[in-house]
């Protein structure tokens, strides 16, 4: 529109000035000629009413005068007539004009003197008179008075009046017509060339190239997509090979890196870029109110660490609610933007989501239903069904999303986490031949604590829409295919962990999620050095045994439960006092749910007790620090940590762990493990505990600390290599591997 508007306004410009030009002149004329009829007219009526003044004038009769001026009271536009003397006095005047003063006496001896007739525009009673004076004289030419004639000029008025509202008239519908004239021109030259050849780009990007599609016959704009076509059968024509290349690669290699994972995707999916779908964004703008600065973070969070490395390596899509107070300023039209922000390696979509839906979706249906009812931690799961609308109702807004980006062949969509459970679904509707495939990143409960969900149906009818549903650890596959075996009609196959139900087969497999195992080569000595000592000097670690635990908060983390474990071990094992400290990174977490709110409080009260219970001199044993922490602030917390505890009193996997052995470069730390994770089933080098005996728990974290270094480093070797051989590149070539397997069937 603005681009027409600087077309057209200078014709409209012009063309308006032309016609108020006209119209002046056009005006101008009528007024002359309305004047001139108007002169006319005056001399006539007063010419004629000069015979009957005559007689007044030479018979002084007073009656007669006042009965000749009378004659006009009754006349339409003819508003008056007075009649002087040759001295110039009133002899009679019309009523309506009682208050009529000659506007100069000397004007009028001149009349009388000259014997010649004037006429002048006048104002009486803030209105516009012509007045026509003509002098009565006798047969000698002796002057004996004059008469007056007062004419209504309004009609004149009322008539230039409606010439200009004529000739606005005239100007508003020729500007209209141009202006509509300008639109049908620019559509049909301009906007519907450039519509087909939006829609034929948009075709192409996703694969529908048509021989036979109407660009092709749209003069230059054809013979641009032409070229483009012919620019993209050459990158087909490369990928082509690409990936014939890097499927010889990948079977050369035995470890999975990023480069046999980009082998892997170009051999498998081609063409097909990955689409991946979350509620948390990897990457989030923020702006610091107090500063005034934005920065782009990385939330914290399992998906995050396990999902980006991943699309680092082979690029696609990730569309995720865009949560960030800034975000809105950083997208394009499409609200989609590169990342990571200085080395963009994949698309991220964002979904905007109001506070109603952000409200009813994630902290309510998702993490006050769902996330509890799927954690054993005894916290009651509360179901509400203004929530549940609302996570139908972002479900759908992210199906609509989906559908935007999906090529027109042979579509791929990976779907994270409990909070899209209907999404499959609702995305199979419009496009039955995605190939979606699902991860789910908690634990999945038995079919009689998921019956305590009042949509249960709803939701596994939605999940099983996916070709391949994934979880952590074989125990929650058969938790699933045992809840659809009980509360839905579905057949299941035990042999095969397939379930069909209404004619559709869902493939449910264990898929261990893993971190980047060559985090080690990412090393920079002297800055971990540097990182380290200030940590040490800051919080006075020197000669310390020092302990890490790395969180959100939440109430699956068993964070309570830590320090009463700590509380304990510092009575049991008094000879540590002084000499052991434990720091807990925490990151706030979902603070507008009160049972996390809560739950932050009871931790500070907790931590305050425990310190002031055993603190002596400058010492504490517990530091406690609460905020958001990124990757690269972690790790050095990581390095000189002589133990970390992962206490999950329930959890999917936990890549803490993980990512603690990872950075242990100089194998001397001790990993103290939950049990009730799925880290524990691998990593079987760690001190594994129950977090609910705190007796078992204190004497596990005597047992770390005093472990001989030889089995420190054997341990901790043993599950790097662990971490090493089954990394996220492993983990998610198996997930596309099973994806494009399941397709080729």
């Amino acid at each position: 529109m603005k681009r027409l508007l600087l077309f057209v306004l200078p014709i409209l410009i012009i063309v308006t000035f032309v016609f108020i030009a006209f119209g002046i002149v056009q005006v101008r004329f009528e007024e002359a000629d309305f004047m001139d009829e108007l002169h006319r007219k005056a001399q006539s009526v007063a010419e004629h009413a000069g015979f009957s003044a005559r007689y007044v004038f030479e018979s002084n009769d007073v009656n007669a005068a006042a009965r000749l001026v009378d004659i006009f009271q009754k006349r339409e536009r003819l508003q008056g007539c007075a009649l002087y003397n040759v001295d110039g006095n009133v002899m009679a005047i019309t009523e309506r004009f009682t208050d009529w003063k000659p506007k100069d006496a000397s004007y009028l001896q001149e009349i009388v003197v000259d014997k010649t007739p004037r006429s002048a525009l006048r104002k009486f009673k803030d209105h516009s008179f012509y007045t026509y004076i003509l002098p009565i004289v006798n047969d000698d030419g002796k002057p004996l008075g004059l008469v007056e004639v007062i004419y209504d000029t309004s009609y004149v008025f009322s008539g230039l009046t409606g010439l200009w509202k004529r000739i606005s008239i005239a100007l508003s519908v020729l500007l209209a017509l141009i202006l509509l004239t300008m639109l049908i021109i620019q559509r049909r030259i301009f906007v519907l060339p450039v519509l087909q050849l939006t829609e034929w780009f948009h075709k192409f990007q996703k694969g529908e190239i048509d021989s036979l599609h109407k660009i092709r016959d749209t003069g230059e704009l054809g013979k641009l997509a032409s070229e483009v076509e012919q620019v993209a059968l050459n990158l087909r024509i490369a990928r082509k090979v690409v990936s014939d290349e890097a499927s010889v690669r990948m079977q050369k290699s035995d470890l999975w890196t990023e480069p046999r994972l980009k082998d892997l995707v170009r051999a498998k999916l081609g063409e097909n870029a990955l689409i991946v779908v979350s509620n948390r964004e990897p990457y989030m703008h923020v702006l610091n109110e107090q500063t005034g600065v934005t920065q782009c973070i990385r939330p914290a969070g399992g998906v995050v660490t396990a999902i980006d490395p991943i699309l680092r390596a082979c690029g696609g899509t990730w569309i995720a609610h865009g949560a960030g107070n800034a975000d809105r300023k950083f997208v394009n039209s499409r609200n989609k933007l590169g990342v990571p922000p200085n080395d963009n390696r994949y698309i991220l979509k964002r979904v905007w989501l109001s506070k109603d839906e952000e409200q009813g979706y994630y902290y309510g249906f998702a993490n006050e239903g769902l996330w509890p009812l799927c954690h054993i931690t005894h916290v009651r799961p509360i179901f509400r069904d203004s929530d549940w609308q609302m996570y139908q109702q972002v479900n759908q807004k992210f199906a609509d999303s989906v559908l935007e980006e999906l090529p027109s062949n042979n579509p791929f969509v990976f779907i994270q986490d409990y909070h899209f459970t209907l999404l499959a679904k609702m995305i199979k509707e419009k496009r039955p031949d995605a190939t979606i495939a699902l991860f789910w990143h908690i634990p999945w409960p038995n079919p009689e604590v998921l019956a305590i969900c009042p949509w249960h149906e709803q939701i596994l009818d939605g999940m099983l829409a996916c070709d391949l549903i994934g979880f952590h650890v074989q125990n929650h596959c058969n938790n699933f295919l045992d809840t659809a075996n009980r509360l839905l009609e579905s057949r299941i196959d035990t042999e095969k962990f397939t379930v069909v139900r209404s004619g559709k087969t869902t493939f449910v497999k264990a898929f261990p999620i893993s971190i980047n195992g060559y985090l080690l080569k990412k090393e920079k000595p002297a800055e971990n050095k540097e990182q380290i000592n200030r940590i040490r000097k800051e919080f006075s670690l020197e000669d310390k045994i020092v302990g890490v635990g790395v969180e959100r908060i939440d109430y699956t983390k068993g964070i309570k439960e830590r320090i009463l474990a700590i509380d304990r071990f510092l009575e049991k094992y008094p000879e540590y006092k002084h000499k052991f400290v434990f720091i807990q990174l925490a990151a706030p977490s979902r603070i507008h749910i009160k049972s996390y709110h809560d739950l932050m409080a009871e931790i500070d009260e907790l931590v305050e007790k425990k310190n002031w219970k055993h603190s002596e001199g400058d010492w504490k044993p517990i530091i406690y620090l609460e905020r958001h922490f990124s990757p690269e602030e972690i790790k050095p917390y990581y390095k000189l940590a002589d133990f970390c505890i992962v206490s999950s009193l329930h959890d999917g996997m936990n890549l803490v762990a993980k990512e603690y052995v990872a950075w242990k470069s100089d194998l001397n730390g001790a990993l103290i493990l939950s049990s009730f994770t799925g880290a524990s089933r691998e990593l079987t080098g760690a001190v594994q505990i129950n977090p609910y005996s705190i007796e078992e728990f204190a004497d596990a974290i005597k047992y770390a600390i005093e472990m001989p270094v030889e089995e420190k480093q054997k341990r901790m070797l043993e599950m790097q290599n662990v971490i090493k051989e089954n990394n996220v590149y492993r983990w998610a070539a198996n997930i596309i591997t099973e994806l494009t397997g399941l397709k080729k069937a």
